[in-house]
């Protein structure tokens, strides 16, 4: 399998390349030169595997330079009731007839992206040890990337983290949970803006050839192809354990930022999943929203972009959204290009032409956003109904999902953090504390270590440059 830009760039790459990489060269974003299909034979002989053995089957379509010994090892290691405490790793959680949570925050840092961070580490270190080289990755977060990102890099031989964060605007267990790492090769940066200045600034060093290579940075973002391909998984994963027989449709409703999760919903319905419907789910800040609707894509500029109890959605620049673009475009690299590198960098949006957009209904996405108020309701409700607490962004893609509901398709809603990570709206929802685990007791106590600096590429630059 090899690997192609969103913007040009046709070089062949393996996956073990651009699992180092992050963004091509020419700026784009790397995707399969073909989804692998899947059939229904192929579903029949998947269902039924444990987690570990179908991320195996998922993977080997798009990894073929990790021989299969070790890509099975890693997969053992990473996807194990050790880590995330169950054996079915990804349990449903039925709320009502036609209607589940699919639990993605059983891993260590209690949010969704561990489910795809935690292989990651393992694959960063596996690759460097193989070629005797070091990393240094530069990501940026809302909330859950960076803690996400940490716990499985600390440690890691061969890595250092540099993780830039909106400083002052992430919920105090999310900054508790980075900002307490003492591991050497971690580093907090905590940034003078909001999560787009930060991912502008991850972009803008990436962007920088030489630089990049000098230091070897690297990328966990969902830019990454790698993270993205691993949360191809669960969506087999859920539908499996919602269906009987492959000849049934689910759909997947997904709160959705910076477009990855959903993503990678979008890359297993190419590959032959029978997902009926993306459900796409905001909060006030609604870009992709507005997209969905009217085939306007406008960024928002920082002081437009909106501090939301629902945090790791405060993002109103949706780094994976290219990637859609390009298979909506029917691959056509130059107008991806023109309408990311050209109309969105120097307009600030972009507005499909009405056949271009039409072509959206064949891809399956519907959306909708939710609001503060909407998340106390929907949080309040599926308590007091359900005996189930959720947390902020499980709610806005709750309250999307049942806007969307269809007779005869069960609707699996991500679950992508739990209650204890925004335990303020809880309380104000419930009248009562999250639970939270025991290890994790008395966190925003500990001492925090992190650096402030201004939404600044070359105070990053810099602060790289001095901790290498």
């Amino acid at each position: 399998m090899k690997y192609i830009s969103t913007r040009g760039d046709r070089t062949p790459r393996g996956f073990s390349e651009i699992l180092l990489e992050g963004l091509a060269p020419d700026g784009g974003l790397y995707l399969p030169v073909e989804y692998p299909q899947v059939d229904a034979a192929t579903l029949a002989r998947w269902r039924g595997l444990s987690y570990a053995e179908l991320a195996f089957e998922v993977l080997s379509l798009y990894i073929d330079d990790i021989p299969a010994a070790d890509l099975r090892d890693i997969l053992q290691r990473t996807y194990n009731r050790t880590v995330f405490g169950t054996d079915a790793i990804v349990p449903l959680k039925p709320l009502e007839p036609g209607l589940c949570l699919e639990a993605l925050s059983n891993g260590p840092t209690l949010a969704f992206k561990d489910m795809a961070m935690q292989l990651l580490g393992n694959l960063f270190e596996y690759e460097l040890a193989r070629r005797g080289e070091q990393l240094n990755i530069l990501g940026a977060t809302s909330g859950d990337t960076g803690s996400a990102a940490e716990y499985a890099m600390r440690g890691k031989q061969g890595v250092r983290v540099f993780m830039l964060s909106p400083y002052g605007r992430m919920s105090p267990f999310q900054q508790a949970q980075m900002y307490s790492l003492q591991d050497e090769n971690i580093h907090n940066l905590a940034v003078q803006g909001v999560f787009d200045d930060c991912q502008d600034i991850v972009k803008a060093v990436s962007n920088d050839l030489e630089f990049k290579r000098r230091y070897r940075i690297g990328t966990v973002n969902s830019i990454n192809w790698a993270r993205l391909v691993a949360q191809v998984v669960y969506y087999f994963a859920g539908y499996f354990q919602a269906t009987k027989s492959n000849d049934e449709q689910v759909s997947f409703a997904v709160p959705s930022g910076n477009f990855g999760n959903i993503c990678a919903g979008h890359v297993a319905r190419m590959m032959g999943l029978p997902i009926r419907r993306l459900v796409l789910a905001t909060n006030e800040n609604d870009v992709l929203d507005e997209f969905f609707r009217t085939g306007v894509y406008r960024v928002r500029k920082s002081a437009e972009t909106h501090e939301t109890s629902s945090p790791s959605m405060d993002i109103s620049k949706a780094s994976n959204f290219e990637r859609f673009v390009f298979d909506l475009l029917g691959r056509d690299a130059a107008r991806t290009r023109q309408l990311f590198a050209e109309d969105v960098e120097q307009r600030g949006s972009f507005q499909l032409q009405p056949q271009e957009f039409a072509r959206v209904a064949d891809y399956g996405f519907v959306s909708g956003k939710s609001t503060h108020a909407d998340r106390l309701a929907t949080i309040r409700d599926t308590w007091e109904r359900c005996g189930t607490m959720i947390d902020t962004h499980t709610a806005d893609g709750l309250k999307v999902a049942r806007q969307w509901l269809e007779p005869g398709v069960t609707t699996l809603v991500l679950e992508t953090a739990l209650p204890v990570k925004f335990a303020a709206t809880i309380r104000e929802a419930l009248g009562r504390e999250p639970e939270r685990p025991a290890a994790l007791q008395g966190i925003e106590d500990l001492p925090k270590r992190f650096t402030v600096v201004p939404p600044s590429v070359q105070a990053v630059k810099d602060y790289i440059a001095q901790n290498c």
